[in-house]
């Protein structure tokens, strides 16, 4: 295996994260290819959204990289890891004090993030989760939660669900199956936004459906019984 300095093994990691299904090894194979060995902080800075695209797609038998599952920002934002332009904690919101009961009739929404305020993260390689608080007129970050530890955990989905058990809807660019089952056995709603959208922006239309909460939702609001039965007869 190639010895690289720190820094270089730590952008490769990085890059390697946020790209669903391409890890360090494949990434480093893929980097040899377009520009050669031994990888240098020169070599790292001459690699293009296209030469990774096309990389990575060739791992999948696509050639020319257009279907290859993962997000363009991705691909983006791994190319900025690679260049050394990206601190994993650039950008972050603030943090807002908060304590149960501040926020009442709320729910509790994780979002999978590679960077900033951005819903931009696969559940399986996400770099952390954003957790707010949620009510229909109000919103909280509460919480940031590294995923750090997942990577070295037996079962990496299972560790990332009880990360954030206490969350009663995640919002993610993707996830599988086999992933998306032990979400739901968590009791959290799984939900796709397969665009990079901005996490305020995406949290403030989710709002709206406080009018009319499904019954999972009043549930997780502290509905009677008899109120979820109304709802569901009424719709």
């Amino acid at each position: 295996m190639e010895q690289l300095s720190r820094d270089l093994a730590l952008r490769i990691a990085l890059a390697s994260r946020i790209l669903p299904g391409v890890d360090v090894p494949k990434l480093i194979g893929v980097l040899h290819e377009k520009v050669g060995s031994p990888l240098d902080d020169e070599k790292l800075k001459a690699i293009t959204v296209t030469n990774l695209k096309t990389g990575i797609g060739s791992l999948d038998g696509e050639e020319d990289g257009e279907d290859i599952g993962i997000g363009l920002e991705n691909i983006k934002l791994a190319v900025r890891y690679l260049w050394g332009e990206e601190d994993e904690d650039e950008g972050l919101p603030e943090i807002m004090p908060y304590k149960d009961g501040d926020i009442p009739e709320s729910i509790r929404v994780a979002i999978a993030s590679n960077s900033g305020q951005l819903l931009n993260g696969h559940f399986g390689s996400c770099i952390r989760f954003l957790v707010y608080q949620l009510s229909k007129s109000d919103m909280r970050l509460i919480d940031i939660r590294s995923t750090v530890e997942a990577d070295s955990a037996d079962d990496r989905n299972l560790f990332r669900a009880n990360m954030i058990k206490d969350c009663h809807v995640l919002f993610v660019q993707s996830i599988g199956g086999p992933a998306a089952a032990k979400v739901i056995r968590a009791d959290i709603y799984p939900i796709k936004e397969p665009d990079v959208i901005d996490a305020v922006e995406k949290l403030t239309e989710f709002q709206k459906v406080f009018d009319a909460a499904p019954p999972w939702m009043a549930k997780a609001l502290g509905k009677s019984a008899e109120e979820r039965k109304r709802f569901a007869h009424q719709e």
